[in-house]
């Protein structure tokens, strides 16, 4: 790795915090925005940002809760907290931001900025949704893992390929919720994908919570690489 750094974004309400790999070498490469969890940019968040970096991305993960005060992260155990932090939100400022993440990736001369991509867990998963709808310009591939509450009404306006994983266990997220994804995106003929992992909870990637299940991991996690390869990297 050339660079693993924790960085300020600038966006037009303030510095935001962002963690930030990439892979040695001067040539430009396509970005991929690592959305977090409901629990913050945290140590799970920023692996997995330097393993796509490993992959030839450059990887930003920003930190959405900066608005409300920088480095406001909780465990895994605290899941009311993590929950008032989610709530706290705005979907327009987390677009705004999502925006100036992508702006500022687009001025880095280690970037193609005409090669971005945006995935994201959890929270992030919603988010990664949202964005790829709200920002249809700017995010050419788009894979949410287990996102509850997707705006499924913004559909129409989805123009990146989608990845969508969910775990057929999540008590977060219903499968009669997944389904609706699933139908939206058929009715409005996008290039999308939803894989649904058999007896996977929410959260299944993370190797860092208890819902860990390494064979759901390990499979989203190869179909992610050639998801981005095959959208960012031609």
């Amino acid at each position: 790795m050339a660079c693993m750094a924790r960085i300020e974004v600038p966006t037009a309400a303030g510095a935001m915090p962002a963690f930030i790999a990439r892979p040695s070498g001067e040539a430009p490469a396509a970005a991929v925005l690592v959305i977090m969890e409901a629990f913050g940019l945290n140590a799970h968040i920023e692996d997995v940002a330097r393993r796509i970096a490993a992959e030839g991305y450059v990887a930003l993960a920003p930190d959405l809760y900066w608005r409300g005060g920088t480095g406001r992260a909780v465990r895994y155990d605290q899941l009311p907290e993590a929950i008032a932090l989610m709530q706290s939100l705005r979907d327009d400022e987390v677009v705004a931001d999502v925006g100036g993440a992508i702006a500022y990736l687009e001025r880095q001369p280690f970037v193609r900025a005409d090669r971005i991509g945006i995935t994201g867990f959890c929270m992030g998963g919603r988010v990664t949704f949202l964005a790829a709808c709200e920002l249809p310009d700017k995010i050419k591939a788009a894979a949410p893992f287990y996102g509850g509450g997707i705006p499924i009404e913004k559909t129409a306006k989805l123009r990146a390929p989608l990845l969508a994983f969910f775990g057929e266990d999540d008590p977060f997220i219903p499968l009669d919720a997944v389904e609706a994804l699933k139908a939206e995106l058929a009715r409005h003929k996008k290039q999308a994908e939803v894989v649904v992992y058999p007896k996977a909870p929410h959260g299944f990637f993370c190797n860092e919570r208890d819902s860990y299940r390494p064979e759901a991991a390990r499979d989203a996690w190869e179909r992610l690489k050639t998801f981005l390869a095959t959208h960012l990297k031609r």
